[in-house]
């Protein structure tokens, strides 16, 4: 069956949000090779290390956004890979609920990164409950910041934010999104490093970020999101890139969209409040 494309160019994927847990979303992102949020553990890994000692945080809190089951918080809550996650989602011989139980006896088993608080936010109902019930997110904030404010209970959990990560959501946001999540707090601005493809501008984001108090800069590298679901999803990425002035050579025309990382801190002035962080 063709994979349909996303307004944005990319291929729409809505469909594996919906389901109760997240097999069907692995078995499909398996097939993909995607590699993002392992790729990027390391860099999220130094960002709360740094935050940690810069804030004097023991335990930091991280919001993912667009963060659908959680992938990100188990990559480090897990110290694993998407591959290997793929592999303990297919191989499970349980119901929605047996998975919860495994999941959540992994996260308090603490192999991966602990003291860290990971909230997750996303327009996928389903697949925050999982991320949330399984321990994966501390806490959820279901909510699409493009089209609206958030409420106060949502205010008040983006609030908590310190470090704010995503790994594939700009483009299905922009700006707007990231302004509210970034002015929730009325004193201070959360850090931030977004990994965003090649094909999205984001100095649009710069500049609001900017206007907030933010300096914005792209680390060197390029880093692989996932290979092209179909050869009319890359036609359009490749079209979208040449249209854009940027050369694709040895990156998207080999098969893989890739993506660029973009860490914004705020300066002094706006920096968390080190008496009373949250």
């Amino acid at each position: 069956m063709p994979v349909p494309l996303h307004t944005t160019g990319k291929a729409s994927f809505d469909d594996i949000y919906v389901h109760p847990d997240p097999r069907a979303y692995y078995t499909r992102m398996s097939d993909l090779d995607y590699r993002i949020p392992e790729l990027a553990k390391p860099f999220f890994q130094q960002q709360i290390r740094e935050y940690r000692a810069s804030a004097r945080v023991a335990a930091p809190t991280v919001l993912d956004i667009g963060c659908s089951y959680g992938v990100n918080a188990a990559v480090l809550r897990f110290d694993t890979t998407v591959p290997e996650l793929a592999d303990h989602y297919d191989d499970a011989d349980c119901d929605r609920a047996g998975l919860i139980r495994r999941d959540r006896a992994r996260v308090n088993a603490g192999t991966g990164l602990t003291d860290v608080r990971f909230v997750g936010m996303d327009v996928a109902r389903p697949a925050l409950d999982y991320a949330h019930e399984a321990g994966l997110l501390d806490d959820v904030v279901h909510a699409d910041l493009e089209s609206g404010e958030p409420t106060g209970e949502q205010r008040a959990l983006l609030a908590t934010a310190d470090l704010v990560v995503s790994t594939g959501c700009v483009g299905y946001v922009t700006e707007k999104t990231l302004a509210r999540v970034a002015t929730a707090h009325p004193r201070r601005r959360p850090w931030m490093a977004h990994f965003v493809l090649r094909m999205f501008d984001f100095a649009p984001i710069a500049a609001e970020l900017a206007a907030l108090g933010y300096r914005t800069e792209q680390a060197p590298g390029r880093y692989q999101q996932r290979r092209f679901a179909s050869g009319a999803e890359q036609a359009q990425v490749l079209n979208t890139l040449s249209v854009n002035g940027i050369d694709t050579t040895g990156l998207e025309d080999s098969g893989w969209l890739y993506a660029d990382l973009y860490l914004s801190r705020p300066l002094p002035k706006h920096h968390a409040d080190i008496e009373d962080p949250h």
